[in-house]
């Protein structure tokens, strides 16, 4: 979908938004309809528990394939989640790693990946949560490659060093290519679709009930609507994982960062 600015709102007002967007539209597609439903109806509540039996199968199939979506949602959440936390480790293996050479080429490479870190921090990040690939980092790694390969290993233990942080380098260019690939993620507009039209189907259901007290029928649906409301609001925030305040932060190579810095 491409409603990214609901993503700019707090997370209270983003979920208020989406319960009373579908409690209007049962509240308003109640009045519309009560001429047509009690016409359908011919006599008063004379079909109502045919009504019932198709609300139950509706709401079954809707709620099994909105679950299902839900929990591919929160899969594909946590997995990029998982990303992050590997570019991280990698970081943080690779410093240690750096540490292990001779001056000044410790220093050298020790500061690219401080660059790298502060640059995905402080900048990357921020380009993600508007949904933009970020590319600023990329500089730094390729500045840690070129110092590292100007060292020419003299002993078997510098050789050994030097293979594991070379194996350690790749790591986290291929973990910064897994975050960068994951950036514009989302839930695909036909799942979409689905959700949104089935959450419709189940409000129109509900609407061919014929009650004796059309005040109890109002609070019924407004109960429904939000509540479905509510369950599409729960699929947007897991949607686009860097997007929203529910969204992949940096801590975990903010965290890298400042244990560097305390040391």
């Amino acid at each position: 979908m491409a409603m990214y600015w609901v993503y700019d709102l707090p997370n209270w007002l983003f979920g208020l938004l989406c319960i009373a967007a579908f409690m209007v539209l049962g509240v308003v597609g109640l009045f519309l309809t009560r001429s047509f439903v009690r016409r359908v109806h011919r006599e008063d509540h004379s079909h109502n528990d045919i009504v019932s039996y198709y609300l139950a199968a509706v709401t079954i199939f809707y709620g099994i394939t909105l679950g299902l979506v839900s929990v591919g949602t929160w899969n594909n959440y946590s997995a990029i989640q998982d990303k992050v936390d590997r570019e991280a480790q990698d970081l943080a293996s690779l410093y240690r790693d750096s540490n292990s050479y001779p001056e000044p080429l410790r220093t050298q490479l020790t500061a690219d990946l401080r660059k790298y870190a502060h640059e995905v921090v402080e900048r990357s990040w921020p380009e993600q949560r508007r949904g933009i690939i970020p590319r600023g980092s990329a500089q730094f790694l390729d500045d840690y490659q070129v110092h590292l390969l100007q060292f020419q290993p003299a002993t078997m233990g510098q050789s050994v060093v030097y293979q594991e942080t070379y194996r350690q380098f790749n790591d986290l260019v291929e973990s910064r290519r897994a975050r960068l690939d994951s950036v514009l993620t989302s839930v695909p507009r036909s799942l979409w679709w689905m959700v949104l039209l089935g959450a419709l189907v189940c409000i129109l259901t509900s609407l061919f009930f014929d009650t004796r007290s059309f005040t109890m029928h109002v609070w019924m649906t407004l109960l429904m609507s939000g509540l479905l409301g509510l369950m599409v609001f729960l699929v947007a925030t897991l949607d686009n994982p860097f997007r929203g305040k529910i969204s992949i932060s940096a801590d975990p190579i903010q965290r890298v960062l400042t244990q560097w810095e305390h040391h």
